[in-house]
């Protein structure tokens, strides 16, 4: 083989491609990229130069300085160089680099789901007005209504104090619970109405069983025999004390018994120690305002033979009293505490009688049928 048939054999072997496209040389073992190749940097037998040699004139497989520093990343002279790069890698955009987001200046311009520029080149039709004109003339009407509203409250806080002041200066240097406290002619007048009130009431409910039909005979109720053994061993115990006894068919038909407040107390430790009746647990106490006079109602349970009675305590309206049962039941402490605070009947004998749930100085009874309050914005 000639030394021309050689030199073109070797020239032939002189770059190599791998599967990735990238060129290896045969002199120097040197590695170009593809970038390189790019950069007009020619292997040997490459098109447009001699036997194995480059354009630029330089030996086979050596590239470019130039080419090479623009591939990596390398300024050119004159230029600074951009962040910190590694050659032959790209180097990242820092966290602080504005980037350029598409879109951006479109959302800029008009925003989101607007053409660029927004709408200020989009033809209006005739007669219309801005888009935020509506919104503005609510937002104007709900200011002047709100603004209306807190004037007429306003004016009406100063009308209440005026109206007070008056007051005040009329009734002088009186202290404020006197000013505030009924006179005797309006306790005389609202008990007045309230009396006449009670007693029509009283007279329409007896009218209207005279007028009734007479009812048909009930069948006789079910604790009935226990009524009557209750209503003996009360009579046992002390004859005269039973002012009535029913059946309170609506409430589970109940053995009910009224007993005179005078002998309530003796009567309620009876019931305790009693061995038929054994009425150990006071399960609750209530007051109610019947109009014509004030009842206080004693519900028992026995917890041996599983019955429950019901006694009920009848006391006048003007004086209402009726003897504690606090040193016998501790459970009705603050039952009868909240009978006297919200109805104003007195339980002689209980330990510490005053209001639960008004406040001390408060006037009247809340859940009496006549009660007037001073305040009544209170």
């Amino acid at each position: 083989m000639s030394d021309e048939e050689k030199k073109a054999k070797d020239g032939d072997a002189g770059e190599r491609k791998d599967d990735r496209g990238l060129g290896f040389t045969s002199e120097g073992g040197g590695f170009i990229t593809a970038e390189d190749t790019a950069g007009n940097t020619k292997v040997g037998g490459s098109a447009g130069g001699g036997e194995g040699e480059a354009q630029n004139g330089e030996k086979p497989g050596t590239a470019d300085p130039r080419s090479e520093a623009r591939a990596f990343g390398e300024p050119e002279e004159g230029e600074e160089r951009q962040g910190n790069t590694t050659p032959g890698v790209k180097a990242p955009p820092m966290s602080g680099e504005p980037r350029v987001v598409e879109g951006a200046a479109l959302a800029k311009a008009g925003g989101a789901g607007e053409p660029p520029g927004g709408y200020a080149d989009v033809p209006k039709a005739e007669g219309a007005e801005p888009a935020g004109g509506a919104a503005e003339a609510q937002v104007s009407s709900a200011d002047a209504e709100r603004e209306a509203k807190v004037k007429a409250a306003a004016e009406a806080r100063a009308a209440r104090l005026a109206a007070k002041a008056a007051q005040t200066a009329e009734a002088g240097d009186a202290p404020a619970a006197e000013r505030a406290a009924p006179t005797d002619a309006e306790k005389e007048a609202k008990a007045k109405a309230a009396a006449e009130a009670r007693a029509a009431r009283v007279s329409a409910r007896t009218t209207k069983t005279e007028g009734a039909e007479p009812e048909a005979p009930k069948e006789p109720s079910p604790k009935q025999p226990l009524l009557d053994r209750l209503t003996a061993i009360l009579k046992e115990f002390h004859d005269g004390i039973v002012e009535d006894a029913v059946i309170n068919e609506k409430g589970g038909h109940i053995p009910t018994v009224y007993i005179k407040a005078e002998a309530w107390r003796e009567t309620a430790d009876m019931l305790r120690i009693h061995p038929e009746l054994g009425l150990h647990y006071l399960r609750n106490v209530s007051g109610v305002d019947m109009e014509t006079h004030m009842e206080v109602v004693y519900h028992f349970i026995s917890l041996d033979h599983k019955q429950d009675y019901c006694f009920k305590v009848k006391t006048d309206r003007e004086n209402p009293s009726i003897p504690s049962i606090t040193p016998i039941f501790p459970t009705a402490d603050w039952n009868e505490r909240e009978i006297y605070d919200l109805f104003g009947i007195d339980f002689p004998g209980h330990p510490d009688l005053r209001r639960i749930m008004m406040a001390d100085d408060w006037v009247g009874h809340p859940l009496r049928k006549d009660y007037e309050p001073i305040d009544p914005e209170v």
